[in-house]
C-alpha cells in the first residue's frame, strides 16, 4: 500500500512538474469586436504557429501554452485579460489593437512581459517610451511612407500629387497622420483633405463629397477592410477617379467580397506574403491548412508567433526563459528570416523596429497581388514618429 501511494505521489509530482515545464504566452484577441474580420485570422496563424512548433520540440524540449482571450476590442476588458494572464504565469505576450497595446505599456513594463502586438503605431517602436513591446511588422508612419513613396516614384505628371487622408477618429486611425502629412510634403505632394470614417460606418457619401470638391488624385484610407470597402463603394457611386491606397487592416483578400469591382485598381500595404507566394515559409503553412487559402493577416500572426518563439528559443540557449531574457535576447536578433514569409527582423536596444520594409500590393481580377516591397532608410528621426 505504501508503495502504491509513494508511486501515486511521484506520478503527480510528474505530472505538476510537466505541465509546469510549459511556457505560457497570453494572446488577446478581437474575435467577436469591430475588428474581428481580421483579428480571427491573425490568431489563428498565431495558434498554427505554436502547435507546430509544439509538435517540433517546442522550446529548448519544452511546450508553449497559449491563453487566449477574445477581449472583443474593449481596453477594459483587455486589462482584466492580462491579470489573468500574470496571475497564471505568463512570460510573454501576443497583444492587438493600438487602444489596449498603449494602456498594457507601463504595466508590461513593470513586469518585463515583452509583447508582440498587433498595433503598428510608431511610438510603441521606441524603447524609451516602450521598453517592452514589440512587433513583426514595419509601424504604421513606416507603412505610410513607404506607400506615398511609392506613389511619387510612380507619378508621371508634372504637377504635383494631390493627397487626402479617411482613417477613423481613435488612437489607431490618427497614429500615422502627421508623420505622412510631413514626409508627403517632403515628397511633393499638395495635401487637399482629411476626414473621418467610423470603422463600423455603412456610408461614407457625405465625406466624400467633401474630398471629391479637392480632386485628389490619392486617398490614404486608415480603417478596416469593412470601412475601406464603404468607402471604395460610395467613392464609385460619386464617380471619383481617386487611387485609394490602404494601410495594413485596411485591405486584404476579402475586398472584392465587400466592395466588388470598385477595388480595382487601388493599392494595399502588408508587412507578409499573400497566400501562396514561394517560400519555405509558405511551403509549411499550405501544409498545415492543407492548401486551404489563409488571409495575409493570418500569415502575419504565424509570423509575429515565430518571431516570439525564435526570441524565447535565443533566451534558453542562454539560460532562463523569463520576460526579462527574452527581451534581452530578442534585441540581439539580426536579419531574423521568418521563412520568407516576411521581410527579415532585427531588433535593438534603443530601436525596436523589426526592418522598413513594407509590400506594396494591388487589387487586381478580383485578388490581393504583390507588386514590390518597398524598403525605407532606417532613420532615426523616424523612431517613434
Amino acid at each position: 500500500m505504501k508503495k502504491l501511494l509513494l508511486l501515486t505521489v511521484l506520478a503527480l509530482v510528474a505530472t505538476v512538474a510537466t505541465a509546469s515545464a510549459a511556457y505560457k504566452v497570453g494572446v488577446l484577441s478581437d474575435l467577436t469586436g469591430p475588428t474581428s474580420s481580421v483579428g480571427t485570422p491573425y490568431a489563428e496563424g498565431i495558434k498554427a504557429y505554436v502547435a507546430w512548433l509544439n509538435e517540433n520540440g517546442g522550446i529548448g524540449g519544452e511546450p508553449v501554452e497559449l491563453i487566449q482571450v477574445d477581449y472583443a476590442y474593449n481596453v477594459q476588458q483587455a486589462l482584466a485579460a492580462y491579470k489573468r494572464f500574470t496571475s497564471e504565469g505568463i512570460v510573454a505576450m501576443q497583444g492587438w489593437g493600438t487602444g489596449d497595446t498603449e494602456a498594457l505599456v507601463k504595466f508590461v513594463a513593470k513586469d518585463k512581459i515583452p509583447v508582440f502586438s498587433a498595433s503598428y503605431s510608431a511610438h510603441l517602436m521606441d524603447p524609451a517610451k516602450a521598453p517592452y513591446n514589440f512587433t513583426a511588422a514595419a509601424d504604421y508612419s513606416t507603412m505610410g511612407r513607404a506607400g506615398l513613396n511609392y506613389l511619387r516614384e510612380t507619378w508621371k505628371d508634372s504637377r504635383a500629387p494631390k493627397l487626402a487622408f479617411i482613417f477613423p477618429d481613435n488612437p489607431y486611425g490618427t497614429a500615422p497622420i502627421p508623420a505622412m502629412e510631413e514626409y508627403a510634403k517632403e515628397l511633393g505632394f499638395e495635401i487637399v483633405g482629411k476626414e473621418n470614417v467610423d470603422l463600423k460606418a455603412i456610408d461614407a457619401t457625405p465625406q466624400l463629397l467633401s474630398l471629391k470638391k479637392a480632386e485628389p488624385d490619392f486617398v490614404w484610407t486608415g480603417g478596416t477592410t469593412p470601412s475601406t470597402a464603404v468607402i471604395m463603394k460610395d467613392a464609385q457611386k460619386l464617380g471619383m477617379t481617386c487611387t485609394f491606397f490602404s494601410n495594413i487592416w485596411s485591405s486584404d483578400e476579402n475586398i472584392f467580397k465587400l466592395a466588388g469591382d470598385a477595388a480595382t485598381g487601388h493599392f494595399g500595404l502588408q508587412g507578409a506574403a499573400i497566400y501562396g507566394q514561394p517560400s519555405a515559409g509558405m511551403d509549411l503553412i499550405r501544409k498545415l491548412t492543407k492548401d486551404e487559402p489563409q488571409m495575409t493577416h493570418y500569415v502575419r500572426g504565424f509570423v509575429s508567433a515565430m518571431v516570439m518563439c525564435e526570441g524565447m528559443k535565443m533566451a534558453k540557449t542562454k539560460g532562463e526563459v523569463t520576460g526579462e531574457s527574452i527581451k534581452a535576447a530578442l534585441e540581439t536578433m539580426r536579419d531574423f528570416d521568418p521563412m520568407g514569409l516576411a521581410p527579415a527582423v532585427s531588433y535593438f536596444s534603443d530601436d525596436h523596429r523589426p526592418n522598413l520594409s513594407v509590400n506594396v500590393c494591388t487589387f487586381k481580377g478580383g485578388k490581393l497581388e504583390f507588386v514590390k516591397t518597398t524598403v525605407l532608410e532606417r532613420k532615426k528621426e523616424w523612431l517613434g514618429l
